[in-house]
C-alpha cells in the first residue's frame, strides 16, 4: 500500500511539474505517456488535468500574443507566465499532501 501511494505521489507530481521542465514537446509528452501507461485512476485524472492545463496555457498564450497589438496583451502575458509557474507548484504540493484526490486547476477549460 505504501509503495502504491508513493508511486501515485511521484507520477502525479511529475504530471503537474512537467510544464516547469520546458515549453517543448517533452513537457506535454510526460503526462501523455503517464496517462497511457498507468492504470491508477487518480494518476490518470492528474495526467488529464495537466494536459488540459498545457492546452489552456498554449491557447491563452496565442490569444494574449495577438492582443499585444493593442498593448493589453503584454500584462496578460506576464500574468500568464506567473500563473504557469505558480499553479503547477500549488498542484504538486496538493497532490503530495492528498495523494488520494486528483488536483483540479482553477480557471481552465477542460477539453479532455
Amino acid at each position: 500500500m505504501q509503495t502504491e501511494t508513493s508511486q501515485r505521489k511521484l507520477l502525479s507530481a511529475l504530471c503537474h511539474g512537467a510544464i516547469l521542465l520546458s515549453s517543448t514537446i517533452v513537457s506535454v509528452a510526460i503526462p501523455i505517456i503517464i496517462l497511457l501507461v498507468n492504470e491508477d485512476p487518480v494518476v490518470k485524472a492528474n495526467a488529464i488535468e495537466s494536459l488540459n492545463f498545457h492546452i489552456n496555457v498554449f491557447l491563452y498564450g496565442i490569444i494574449f500574443g495577438v492582443l499585444t497589438v493593442v498593448l493589453i496583451g503584454i500584462p496578460l502575458l506576464v500574468l500568464l507566465g506567473v500563473a504557469t509557474l505558480v499553479l503547477p507548484i500549488i498542484a504538486i504540493v496538493k497532490v503530495l499532501d492528498r495523494p488520494d484526490l486528483p488536483y483540479r486547476y482553477p480557471f481552465i477549460f477542460r477539453l479532455l
